[in-house]
């Protein structure tokens, strides 16, 4: 393992890792959702009268369905399936009566979940955080030897496509350069985990496998990878260990010893 993961590894398990890393992702509760009057009022009729169709259609055009199901999307994506499937809509429809019009209407306009909100956060603590090395925007940061680039997901991609033979489709988290020299690399914050916390750290890693030349990549991970007991410390970060994987907290004095 690294220096750099160890240094991580020990700040998640022997420090005040999440009030710190608090600063960097602020995973404040969104507001709830706004639904028109005129919405509630046609799921307040179609619902007491148990229209089965009209109910499902104005439901699945809602941001936020009530309830999981597997075959939701498919109707989203294909209303006209709706009328040819009977079976399944008054099965979805059931579930949904059996909530109550009360815990209905609550649930569809519930916020946002925080751990996808949490996209854009890393990219404002660089901005209102100081580092060892200036933030510079995109015109401006080829005229100077230092920085922290201050851009979009896409805009940095392209000037990685452009200068660094960064090779994926995928938008990029993080570019600086010291003396010079340039440094790229993807950020994620593992909540717990499963199926798509898995996909978001093999998403991260992926940067190692980007076809960048003449810089360094790395990737800045935080949350329960570095939890000693866990299974991503043992299954993936183990696997990993000669890749610069560390939380954004170790993020300065990185740069400052890069």
């Amino acid at each position: 393992m690294n220096k750099w993961t160890k240094i991580s590894v020990e700040l998640a398990n022997k420090s005040n890792y999440l009030d710190r890393l608090f600063n960097v992702y602020p995973t404040i509760q969104e507001k709830k959702r706004k639904i028109n009057s005129e919405i509630i009022e046609k799921i307040n009729k179609y619902f007491k009268s148990k229209n089965n169709i009209e109910l499902f259609l104005v439901l699945i055009k809602l941001e936020l369905f009530p309830i999981k199901d597997s075959y939701v999307a498919f109707f989203k994506r294909s209303p006209d399936s709706i009328k040819n499937n009977p079976a399944q809509l008054k099965r979805i429809c059931n579930r949904v009566y059996d909530m109550g019009l009360e815990n209905l209407l609550e649930k569809i306009i519930e916020p946002k979940e925080t751990n996808r909100q949490i996209g854009p956060m890393f990219k404002n603590w660089i901005k209102k955080t100081t580092f060892c090395i200036p933030k510079l925007d995109i015109d401006n940061f080829d005229q100077q030897k230092n920085g922290i680039m201050v851009a979009s997901d896409d805009q940095m991609k392209n000037y990685a496509k452009k200068k660094l033979n960064y090779t994926s489709n995928k938008g990029l988290d993080f570019i600086a350069k010291k003396e010079g020299k340039h440094l790229i690399g993807e950020t994620k914050f593992l909540t717990d985990f499963g199926g798509h916390q898995n996909a978001q750290f093999n998403d991260a890693i992926n940067v190692f496998k980007s076809g960048a030349k003449n810089c360094e990549v790395i990737a800045i991970l935080d949350g329960i990878i570095y939890l000693e007991r866990g299974k991503l410390y043992n299954s993936f970060l183990n696997e990993n260990k000669n890749f610069p994987i560390f939380s954004a907290l170790v993020l300065d004095l990185y740069l400052k010893e890069f």
